[in-house]
């Protein structure tokens, strides 16, 4: 990745990305990514628990071969019912 100051960073595909998915139960997140990554070779860790142990994180990276892919990816995270955000 390349930064300008002026310009959006310039991204080479293929390459690793993370997602971090926030939710409120670590097993249906794992089954989300699961699902959602079908034949994809992909890491998962799990993230953060918030202080009253509401929300849990888990950090799943791939590799993505293009930026519609990177979207797919992210859209189909967003809008997944057992996801809260994605980052």
């Amino acid at each position: 990745m390349i930064l300008d100051d002026n310009a959006k960073p310039e991204i080479k595909y293929p390459c690793e990305w993370g997602f971090k998915l926030i939710g409120r139960d670590k097993k249906k997140l794992q089954a989300c990514v699961f699902d959602i990554m079908k034949e994809k070779d992909y890491k998962c860790r799990d993230g953060n628990i918030s202080k009253n142990g509401k929300f849990v994180t888990l950090n799943t990276t791939c590799e993505v071969s293009s930026k519609e892919e990177r979207d797919k990816l992210f859209k189909a995270f967003q809008e997944h019912d057992d996801v809260n955000m994605v980052i």
